[in-house]
This record gives C-alpha cells, sequence and structure tokens, in this order.
C-alpha cells in the first residue's frame, strides 16, 4: 500500500486535458498519496499561474527550477519545450540534480508532429531520456523503440480518457445522427501539421466514395489553413477542396478552433475519422473517438494500433498506399458501429493510470528518502 503522503509535482504542463486526467476521480483517492500540480505560470508574467495560455512552458527554465526548487518535490516533463535550444534543457536538468529533485519523462512523442525533420526532437529526446529518473510512455511499440535506441527501459501507462466522463455517458445514450443515411467518413485538417499529408488521403477517399456509393467525405480544416491570407494558407489543398465540395461526395467545413462540445459533436456524428498522417507516435484525437464511440482509421507509421483497436492503412514519408486505404475504408464500413468505451471502464482506468503515477512519484522520492 503507497503511503498516504502529499507529493508536489511541477508538471509541464499542469492545464492539459491529458494532465488533468492522470488525477483520480473525485473521491477516489482511498490510498493514493495527495498528488498536487503545481499551477503552470503564466509565460507573460510568470509570477502568476496561467488562465489558460500555458506555452512556452516557464517551468522549463533552469532559472525558474533555482528560485522554486521548495516548492515542488518531483518535476514531470510531458511536452512543450519544441522551441527549447538543448543546452536550455540540459541547463534546466542540471539544476535539478543540483536540487535533488527527481526527473519523470513521459514520452508522448518519438516524432514530434510539428517538425518538417526528427533532428531537433531527436536533441531534445536524446537530453531527456537518458537523464530521467523514471521514464513513461503510453504503448508497448513505443517503449521497445525507447530501449532499442537508449538503452532505457519505459513504464507503460495507457491514455486516459479524453472526453470528460459525464460527456461519454451523455453520448452513450444519444442515437447515433450523421446528418443523413450515408456513411460519414471524416478528415480533420486542423492547422496542418507537418506530419500530415491529406491531399492523397483525401482524393483516395473520394475515389473510394465515387466507387462504393452511399458514402460522403467530410473534410474540416481550420481557417489559418484554408482561406487566402491565412497564416499556413494551402492553395493546393484549398482550391481542391474548394472545387471538391461541389460535388456531393466531399462536404467541406472550414472554421477556427472548435470549443470541446463542438468537437465532440463533429466527432459523434462521423462513422469514421480518418488520421492523415505521414509521421507520428501516438494521438489523443483516437482517444476521443474511442470515448465517442467513432470508428478510426490509422496509419502504421506510428503506434496507433498500440493504443486501440483502428483499421490500419500504410501511409509513411515514402507516400501513401491507396489500396490499404480503401481496404482500410471497407474493413470499417462492414464492421458497422464499433461499441463506444463504457464510462466505467474509462473510470476504471483513470483510477489505475493515477496509481501508477502516484507510485512512481512515491518510489522516486523514499529513494531520496524525502517520503518516509
Amino acid at each position: 500500500m503507497l503511503p498516504k503522503k502529499r507529493i508536489r509535482v511541477a508538471s509541464v504542463p499542469a492545464g492539459h486535458v491529458y494532465i488533468r486526467h492522470l488525477d483520480p476521480l473525485p473521491g477516489n483517492r482511498l490510498h493514493l498519496p495527495d498528488v498536487v500540480r503545481l499551477a503552470d505560470p503564466d509565460p507573460d508574467s510568470p509570477g502568476n499561474p496561467a488562465t489558460g495560455k500555458w506555452w512556452p512552458p516557464v517551468m522549463l527554465h533552469a532559472d525558474w527550477i533555482e528560485a522554486n526548487a521548495g516548492t515542488f518535490d518531483v518535476f514531470h516533463i510531458h511536452f512543450g519545450f519544441d522551441a527549447l535550444d538543448p543546452k536550455d534543457l540540459q541547463d534546466a536538468v542540471d539544476a535539478l540534480r543540483r536540487h535533488g529533485k527527481p526527473l519523470i519523462y513521459t514520452v508522448h512523442d518519438l516524432r514530434n508532429p510539428h517538425h518538417e525533420s526528427p533532428a531537433a526532437h531527436d536533441a531534445h529526446l536524446d537530453v531527456l531520456i537518458p537523464a530521467a529518473d523514471a521514464l513513461i510512455t503510453l504503448t508497448r511499440g513505443a517503449a521497445v523503440e525507447i530501449e532499442r535506441r537508449w538503452g532505457r527501459t519505459a513504464e507503460v501507462i495507457p491514455h486516459p480518457h479524453v472526453v470528460e466522463l459525464d460527456t461519454m455517458a451523455e453520448y452513450a445514450h444519444r442515437p447515433r445522427d450523421n446528418g443523413d443515411d450515408r456513411y460519414r467518413v471524416g478528415v480533420h485538417v486542423k492547422s496542418l501539421r507537418a506530419s500530415m499529408e491529406p491531399l492523397p488521403v483525401i482524393r483516395t477517399l473520394l475515389e473510394t466514395a465515387r466507387e462504393d456509393g452511399g458514402m460522403v467525405v467530410q473534410v474540416n480544416g481550420h481557417c489559418d489553413v484554408l482561406q487566402r491570407g491565412g497564416a499556413r494558407y494551402s492553395a493546393e489543398l484549398a482550391e481542391f477542396l474548394e472545387r471538391e465540395s461541389a460535388t456531393d461526395e466531399l462536404e467541406l467545413h472550414v472554421h477556427d478552433f472548435l470549443p470541446d462540445e463542438k468537437l465532440w459533436e463533429y466527432l459523434a456524428r462521423l462513422d469514421l475519422s480518418v488520421l492523415p498522417y505521414r509521421f507520428g507516435t501516438h494521438s489523443g484525437w483516437l482517444e476521443a473517438c474511442r470515448d465517442l464511440g467513432t470508428a478510426v482509421a490509422a496509419p502504421d507509421c506510428g503506434f496507433y494500433s498500440d493504443q486501440g483497436p483502428v483499421f490500419g492503412y500504410h501511409h509513411n514519408e515514402a507516400g501513401l498506399d491507396a489500396r490499404s486505404l480503401q481496404r482500410a475504408v471497407r474493413a470499417a464500413r462492414e464492421a458497422g458501429p464499433p461499441v463506444p468505451l463504457s464510462v466505467y471502464s474509462r473510470a476504471t482506468q483513470r483510477g489505475a493510470v493515477a496509481e501508477q503515477h502516484a507510485g512512481i512519484y512515491a518510489r522516486l522520492l523514499e529513494r531520496t528518502g524525502v517520503l518516509q
């Protein structure tokens, strides 16, 4: 049994939904230590807690660690270090060492989805993975890769739910309504990360819709990508989608960032969500679809199939295997709607995830004598 003790965690970040769902549900702490995560400092006013904006994370700077070492017991990095020079990241690690603060790193990404080249992220991983006192990752496949590349063992702790449990329960009792009787396949191009190559995927889906009938391809994208003058405007993609949206097979939705309630409504209307990635590691989008009972077609370039059931297809930096995507869509359509994860299973999983994290923190602090 874990000792009852308060453990203060400097979490980078703290406010993200994934990190929030590492805590046990209210009233379910039982024998767990009381894990308290420090609020994200406001990047524009580091002396104050953030009110929503946490990037770039203030905690990752050595001077913040030096000034605040007395306020936390363990330091847990998830993500947000994209813009840091590896030397600055090493300085932060060194500051933690000077103060005897254990470092935990959850390896969410073995390849940064925002970087065209792996070099910058590899340099960050080469600092964090060897230095961490404990490593966590989300899938067995990622753990094997970490062992192969760095000779380190990462504890595998699955991704918790993304959709809030009360919202999951609400959608579980709603009849599925995708707007019409056609099989609805969604591709979300968001703000077009470097990891995405949606155009060949969308072309293949449209060909499949025309061959098979009774299917519509819904594409959602942000204004910065699909409207002229946008910061990431892609003329080729925008013009193709605008042209094809005049046909019956493609439905185009252009909007800014969707609040959660609108995002869940959108995902719940899809029969199948296709992840258009040519590289990657894990996906919170996939987990949200699982929460809502929406099937997922995922490429084999990451560890998506390790996260949960998906309809796999072949897509990487060398290109898309269009036939494999067609097979995945047809298999998903034939299989029918998946059974959504139950609220009970997600609540049970969250309790286990919270216990695993608390156990790692406690073991590290027992080793240093902080937790007696």
